[in-house]
């Protein structure tokens, strides 16, 4: 059966949430964010991650793992008079899907399919407080499927699109243990990801 895409949404919700929150109450009683240039130096930020993908490509949610490489740009900004910079980013996913697409005649087979991602986007960062910076990233994302060709056999059922492109949109959240390492969490469209952030 196809699995349901509503769980995990909302624990990813929540989690998101709470750590926004926590940003809001840090950034409260630190003025970091008026100090610009005030942020980590560095000329790359690898991050590997574990990954939910709740966009139903598959007959529902996916999990998996992936990294990203961004490139600072601007080190101080499109806002010369806040901490902030801008850098490019771009990456790997990788998402197994367990979920049924195909129904034939009352019943489903052909069960299961691995995706790539392949994200790119602008990212502009905040560090709004001595440990936690936000960011925004909009940009697009190509995509590409693997799995059996089970509706080609004449059956009457369609697969689902391969590969495509389409738009995507992230919010970042950062909790900085130094200047080196933080925890990275990546909310948006089509998935959300936690990992671990290295500036080199």
């Amino acid at each position: 059966m196809l699995k349901p895409r509503t769980i995990g949404r909302s624990t990813a919700a929540a989690a998101f949430l709470l750590a926004a929150l926590g940003t809001g109450a840090t950034a409260h009683a630190d003025d970091t964010i008026k100090h610009p240039g005030d942020h980590p130096d560095y000329k790359l930020e690898i991050e590997p991650h574990g990954l939910f993908a709740w966009e139903d490509f598959y007959g529902g949610s996916g999990w998996g793992l992936g990294g990203r490489f961004t490139v600072p740009i601007v080190p101080n900004g499109f806002i010369s008079t806040i901490n902030n910079n801008v850098g490019i980013t771009f990456g790997l996913d990788f998402a197994h899907y367990d979920g049924c697409y195909y129904r034939v005649a009352g019943f489903s087979t052909g069960c299961g399919a691995n995706y790539l991602f392949f994200p790119v986007a602008m990212q502009w960062n905040f560090f709004v407080a001595s440990r936690w910076s936000v960011g925004a990233e909009p940009g697009i994302f190509i995509y590409t499927g693997f799995y059996d060709d089970f509706c080609n056999n004449g059956l009457g059922c369609n697969t689902p699109t391969r590969t495509g492109v389409r738009p995507a949109f992230y919010a970042v959240g950062r909790y900085h243990f130094n200047e080196k390492v933080s925890i990275t969490m990546r909310l948006g469209y089509p998935t959300l990801s936690v990992g671990v952030s290295f500036f080199l």
